[in-house]
């Protein structure tokens, strides 16, 4: 009786039979509304009813079970109703009232609460033995109880879940608007009523409510088989799935069965569980029941949310979507293991819609990658093996996202243990196993893509694997770039195992590598070398990202010994930190300082580092100064520790005294950079008095050099020094006997920046000092420069004319003594026979440091001895003749007996004598000029090219007419010359001192195809990132004239009209059909740093300056006008040409990162600017342009000129854009329509014939296998594997194939080693594509093939690689069985026009 009073507050004998009748006659799909007062005393029954209810109803029906096994006992619940006179109906209908209740658009608290037990005991009715008799069960009623979880819990969850969807969607294109679910709709009907609060008691009532029904759902499925019900497993598993995400779990998560239900914690644990009850064989066929449960878990394996009918959409992997992903991967993996051979065909199927189904972002790849390898570490060695078939050809499909997750889960799968070769008894699956096999033939392969993304993210695994613990990989990615024709293998051929014991981490230092000989050494040195160059060329790619990702890799190279540190190695790194990008600079200064901290007591490395770092100081970027200054600080700056003899200094010391050495020995050219450095710190107040002492502590070390060189930088910053210690260091520098260069430099530094805190005791010590060590001559060049820069320092004052008469006293004395010495050698007989060059240089040298200090010391006498050092003319001086003239040139004078090296110093002074005295630059600088022509000594010639620059700096008015003159110097036969000319030139036009006037311009160009490369490269550096940041306009104003001036074409009456000498016209020539590829080398380089504007403007400045004039006969059709006109006619088909608002590149096979409303605005505004700026040109073209060569046609037609094909062939390109407008375009010219329309023809089947022998060529190869030799090393290349599409069986069109296959494939085509082109069609191994297969449903499984591919979605998730349409007939996959040859490409039934008509 217990059960009949519980069933007391539902009013059942109150209850209206019609009314019961009409809930029935419903389908129980709208609410019935029942009496009012009635239904308001039904309305305020508690869930605290429900529940006794609940647990009377489940004790009778546990009563029941436990009487049946006993054959007897209590009777059962429906005997028990029926005694009593309760209605089953009436009853189901009462529960039903309170389900419909709360389903209604706002519910209370309450409503849901009753809603979800009411549910519950419906679950457990009809999960009693003999419910389906009672009238219990009906499928509305069953689909609404076990769902109404969704409407009943609070819709902030589902809000939430459905703001985190991100916008991107599952691919690239813009999608359609998506067609709601009716669940759907109703949330966003509620989404507008006003928000619901919920107490947190609330929501505990609710949620123990939700529990109760999700446990009456799985009592239910252990008792009542669902296999005559496959729609209602189908919604039972959508509703199990959606469980999942209810709340997180607490602990581990075990998928054993419980023995009750009450024993799981969570609801999504026990969401788990129903997932594993539908799987049982009560419940249907186990594989339908498979494939529905794994098609549901795929779309929380990808993180995405699936509605019945619109696209997944992705949410955003916060911890508790990734955290029921991963139980979600457990148990699938247990299912597996449970369920063994039944589960493994559909964990193929799984891991190949996971790949199919992947977005290009980051993170989901990251995470879809882990979950592939989670799951294929369930496989047997032999399923393992086909999947990696299958990934082998997945990795060379046409879509990038694609080839992209490849990669991602290689990376994955190499870090699993490798599989061995003994279990797997197929030979030909045995070879996908080893990990050599993922790093040469899918990881390595994508180097070629392309993609530049999948480029770069391949380069970047690359340097990624020798980070794993796996030898094996290592020795792969080792036997890659082994140049040295060997092959690396472990030192006693170690295996993995018996290395694992010791330790778990790779020690790369001491890895046991050897190197044997092999048979096939040339083949791979030779492609070792191949690899190698091609990692070089990554670093240099036109794509940012590459580059980043091939330093990645040729880092990783470095560091771990797979290829030498050579400097041409290490100089490619540094060289990086000044790349134009930004982001590569910083990747550049990130690897070296990673490869320091690998090899921090390697020479070349250090070297490279401080290459690479100490110019990024003065870089224009903050963030990349930033870097730098940070990585100097790091490594040199804060180590300076107090030295002692007895204390040991850790490596990082020593590493910051070898560097500092460095910048002492090999790498003082950086000095000036280090300098900036210090500036900046100095600002910072970075140089404290400790600082200072520690660094003197180390001016008595072996390393005092690198002491001297930091205390010369930080002297001028500190407020306190220990002037003693400076100064008995001094004491020391002079009374020695062998003195180091750099170190006295640095010293003297550090002394002349103290002289202000000197008394005048000491200063005048430390003059007698230089000049006594001054007039020994005896210093080198160096030391003179600093010593004289000190002294000047010694003697400055505040008083201008007390410093200039210490100057002239000291400084003045060194002159004399030098001018006596020049009076010695040039005045005497024998002079010249007792010369010491040495001597002579510094005497030379000296003269001209100190002339500067004091230039009123430097007499007349001085100057013609400095000339007639150069020119050996000591009788002038006797004489007292008149001058020669200043005219001719210095070599011109009586042969001069002196060694080429003085007479290159000799200039030097000379120079630093001009720039004291005007009238001595506008005496000398014409022979100056002079000699750049005709002067045959390479020093010279260049010493007087860097005079005349710097007298520029000075004296600019004077120096500007002879800049044709050092521009000459732009095509000297000595490259040295050549790069510093380039170099003295941008820096002169970057500060304005020089103008492009005249022929400059031309001469740089010219420098653009200089034979030595390294020049090329500097002049294109120098115009892009130096100079035309200053002056944007300067390509497209030098354009035009460029065509008459590399042509020597003066005919016309506005360019090409400057000034130059024959001698220069001859030097700078590029006309005449050898130099035209150097011309168009020119013209491209120009057009490419075009921006569209220009573009346009420079073609309708060509139809107004070049073809109207030849139009009009105002230039003459002679041969070289001829050569002109062709030339633009050439220039205006180059693809440079085209505007890129039109011809820009869409980045084929790329899909965005991320669709957002920003790149879809943007989008949109390109599609409309290409189409504005389309009009704009073709109406251009019409109105400018066509009637220019209407009249040039005809002129060249009457002159019969053969420049009239490269009229034509201009107008084959042009009008590609137009190819249905031609009659249009050409109405005032039918003949000339037609000539081109019969052009367009003919170049159409000329492209038709030459796809034909290519596709001939071809199908010749494929039918001599036996002529192939396959490739060692890799098993892909020793049998072809079929390659990976999805499409429909197509007539052959091996051209095609060989087209995308150079684009995507990753080497090039060898024998043996690609596809054999045969078909359009590229398979997966072990299905074939059937036409006039259902389209109602997405498999058709052939007799004794029971496995289904795909999941039953109405079409296959898998779609053909040609589009994506359910409309297709070919978007259906079967999967063939075993023993059954796959239908060959269906035939043409072609026949030949000439045989029929022979039957006829």
């Amino acid at each position: 009786m217990d059960l009949i009073n519980a069933l007391q507050f539902l009013k059942l004998h109150d209850i209206p039979k019609a009314w019961v009748e009409a809930v029935w006659e419903l389908e129980f799909t709208e609410r019935k509304p029942l009496d009012e007062p009635l239904e308001e005393e039904l309305a305020a029954s508690g869930d605290k009813a429900f529940r006794n209810l609940y647990r009377c109803l489940l004790s009778h029906a546990a009563e029941q079970q436990s009487s049946a096994g006993n054959h007897g006992g209590s009777p059962s619940v429906w005997v028990t109703l029926q005694e009593n006179g309760v209605s089953v109906e009436a009853l189901v209908a009462a529960l039903s009232l309170f389900v419909l209740r709360a389903k209604t658009r706002v519910p209370s608290v309450q409503q849901r609460v009753n809603g979800l037990y009411a549910a519950s005991l419906y679950l457990l009715l009809l999960g009693i033995p003999g419910s389906i008799s009672n009238r219990v069960f009906h499928e509305v009623l069953l689909d609404t109880c076990s769902d109404l979880t969704s409407h009943c819990w609070p819709e902030d969850t589902g809000k939430k879940r459905k703001k985190d969807v991100l916008k991107g969607q599952t691919d690239g294109k813009r999608s359609k608007p998506q067609r709601k679910d009716a669940s759907e709709t109703e949330v966003d009907e509620e989404e507008e009523d006003e928000e619901i609060h919920f107490s947190g008691q609330e929501l505990m009532k609710m949620r123990e409510a939700v529990s109760h029904l999700v446990q009456s759902l799985l009592r239910l499925l252990q008792t009542f088989p669902l296999k005559d019900r496959p729609l209602c497993a189908g919604n039972f598993t959508q509703i199990f799935s959606k469980l999942l995400y209810f709340e997180p779990i607490i602990g581990e998560l075990i998928f054993a069965a419980p023995r009750d239900v009450t024993e799981l914690r969570s609801v999504p644990e026990m969401a788990f569980y129903g997932l594993k009850l539908l799987c049982s064989p009560k419940h249907g066929d186990q594989i339908e029941s498979l494939r529905r449960v794994f098609h549901r878990l795929l779309y929380v394996i990808l993180m995405m949310n699936k509605g019945n009918h619109s696209k997944p959409s992705l949410l955003v992997p916060n911890q508790a979507i990734v955290s029921t992903r991963d139980r979600a991967i457990q148990f699938v993996c247990h299912l597996v293991e449970e369920l063994k051979e039944l589960a493994q065909p559909f964990l193929q199927i799984l891991l190949q819609h996971i790949c199919f189904q992947m977005v290009e972002k980051c993170e989901f790849r990251s995470h879809g990658a882990q979950a592939v390898g989670m799951l294929v570490a369930q496989m047997a060695d032999p399923d393992y093996a086909c999947f990696i078939k299958w990934l082998f050809n997945f990795s060379r499909h046409s879509k990038m996202v694609y080839r992209l997750f490849s990669v991602d889960v290689v990376m994955v799968l190499l870090e699993q243990p490798e599989r061995r070769l003994e279990e797997c008894q197929d030979p030909e699956l045995a070879s996908f196993l080893p990990h050599k096999f993922l790093i040469q033939d899918l990881l390595f392969a994508r180097r070629m893509d392309e993609s530049p993304t999948v480029q770069g993210h391949a380069l970047s695994c690359l340097a990624q694997c020798l980070e794993l613990p796996s030898l094996n990989v290592t020795r792969a990615v080792h036997n890659l770039f082994s140049t040295t024709g060997t092959q690396t293998v472990l030192e006693g051929e170690l295996t993995e195992a018996t290395l694992g014991s010791q330790s778990s981490q790779k020690t790369y230092r001491t890895l046991p590598f050897r190197t044997v000989e092999i048979s096939s050494a040339n083949s791979l040195g030779g492609e070792a070398k191949e690899n190698l160059a091609l990692l070089f060329r990554r670093v240099k790619d036109p794509k940012t990202n590459v580059r980043k990702a091939a330093l990645q890799a040729f880092v990783g190279l470095l560091k771990h010994d797979v290829i030498p540190l050579t400097w041409e190695n290490l100089e490619t790194l540094s060289e990086r930190s000044r790349d134009p990008a930004v982001s590569v600079k910083k990747k550049a200064l990130q690897c070296v300082a990673e490869l320091l901290a690998a090899k921090p007591g390697c020479r070349l490395v250090q070297k490279a580092w401080l290459h690479g770092v100490v110019p990024a100081v003065v870089d224009s970027e903050s963030s990349v100064q930033s870097k730098a200054l940070e990585a100097l600080e790091q490594v040199l700056f804060s180590q300076v520790k107090p030295y002692s003899a007895s204390r040991y200094m850790d490596a990082s010391e020593r590493l910051t005294w070898d560097l500092l050495g460095l910048l002492c020995d090999e790498c003082q050219n950086l000095s000036r950079y280090f300098s900036r450095a210090f500036t900046i710190w100095s600002k910072q107040n970075k140089f404290t008095s400790a600082f200072v002492t520690n660094l003197i502590s180390h001016t008595e070390a072996d390393h005092a050099a690198g002491a001297w060189l930091l205390l010369s930088k930080v002297v001028t910053s500190s407020s306190t020094l220990p002037y003693g210690k400076i100064l008995d260091a001094w004491n020391t520098l002079v009374t020695a006997r062998e003195v180091d260069v750099t170190t006295c430099c640095h010293i003297l530094s550090v002394v002349g920046d103290i002289a202000v805190h000197l008394n005048e005791d000491t200063k005048d010590k430390i003059v007698a000092d230089l000049m006594s060590w001054l007039k020994t001559f005896t210093l080198s060049l160096e030391v003179i420069s600093a010593a004289m820069q000190t002294l000047h320092q010694l003697g400055c004052s505040e008083d201008i004319k007390e410093t200039q008469a210490f100057l002239n006293q000291h400084c003045g004395e060194l002159v004399s003594i030098c001018e006596a010495y020049l009076a010695d050698i040039v005045l005497t007989e024998n002079g010249a026979n007792n010369l010491n060059v040495e001597l002579m240089i510094k005497h030379l040298h000296t003269l001209g440091v100190a002339s500067l200090q004091c230039p009123a010391m430097v007499g007349k006498r001085t100057v013609l001895l400095v000339e007639s050092v150069l020119t050996a003319r000591s009788d002038k001086l006797r004489e007292s003749q008149e001058e020669l003239p200043a005219s001719l040139p210095l070599s011109q004078f009586r042969d001069n007996s002196l060694p080429p090296r003085i007479r290159a110093h000799g200039v030097i002074t000379l120079g630093k004598l001009c720039l004291q005295h005007q009238e001595l630059v506008q005496k000398y600088l014409p022979v100056f000029a002079r000699e750049l022509e005709v002067g045959t000594d390479v020093a010279v010639r260049n010493n007087i090219m860097v005079i005349m620059c710097d007298l520029c700096v000075r004296y600019t008015n004077i120096v500007d007419h002879y800049i044709p003159n050092i521009a000459s110097c732009l095509r000297d036969e000595e490259a040295v010359i050549r790069e510093q000319t380039l170099i003295m030139l941008t820096n002169l036009l970057q500060e304005e001192f020089v103008k492009w006037k005249g022929s400059l311009f031309f001469r740089f160009m010219v420098t653009l195809v200089d034979p030595v490369p390294a020049i090329a490269s500097l002049c294109e550096y120098c115009l892009l990132h130096l100079l035309l940041k200053k002056s944007p306009e300067m390509f497209s104003q030098h354009f035009i004239e460029c065509i008459f001036h590399f042509n020597s074409y003066s005919k016309h009456k506005s360019y090409n009209k400057f000034s130059q000498s024959e001698r220069e016209k001859v030097r700078f020539s590029l006309k005449g059909a050898q130099h035209r590829e150097k011309r168009f080398r020119i013209y491209r380089f120009l057009l490419e740093h075009f921006t569209d504007a220009q573009r346009f403007n420079i073609t309708n400045k060509i139809n107004q300056t070049i073809l109207a004039c030849f139009a009009d006969e105002e230039l003459p059709l002679d041969a070289d006008g001829a050569e002109i006109l062709s030339e633009t006619f050439n220039i205006l088909s180059l693809k440079e040409m085209k505007l890129q608002a039109i011809s820009g590149p869409a980045a084929a096979g790329e899909e965005a990162e991320e669709e957002n409303m920003a790149t879809m605005a943007r989008a949109v505004l390109q599609a409309a600017q290409k189409k504005v700026v389309s009009q704009i040109q073709k109406k251009a073209f019409i109105e400018n342009t066509v009637p220019l060569i209407i009249s040039l046609k005809s002129l060249l037609e009457q002159k019969r000129s053969p420049i009239l094909g490269d009229l034509m062939a201009y107008l084959q390109v042009t009008m590609q854009d137009y190819r249905n407008e031609v009659k249009e375009f050409f109405s005032g010219d039918e003949q000339l329509a037609a000539e081109v329309e019969f052009a367009f023809k003919a170049a159409e089947k000329e492209r038709e014939m030459q796809d034909w022998m290519k596709n001939c060529s071809l199908t010749r190869e494929d039918k001599t296998p036996a002529e192939q030799v396959p490739v060692q090393g890799s098993p892909a290349k020793q049998r072809p594997l079929l390659s990976f599409n999805f499409s429909t069986p197509q007539p052959p069109r091996p051209v095609s194939m060989l087209t995308r296959m150079t684009r995507t494939d990753c080497r090039a085509p060898r024998p043996g080693q690609e596809e054999r082109g045969q078909s359009r069609s590229e398979v997966l191994e072990g299905t074939v594509m059937l036409q006039g297969a259902a389209k109602d449903r997405a498999i058709s499984t052939p007799k004794a093939a029971n496995i289904s591919l795909t999941f039953n979605e109405g079409l296959s998730a898998i779609f053909s690689d040609q589009g994506t349409s359910p409309s297709r007939e070919s978007s259906i996959l079967h999967v063939q069985p075993n023993g059954q040859q796959a239908p060959g490409p269906r035939q043409w039934n072609v026949q030949s026009p000439l045989r029929q008509r022979n039957r006829v």
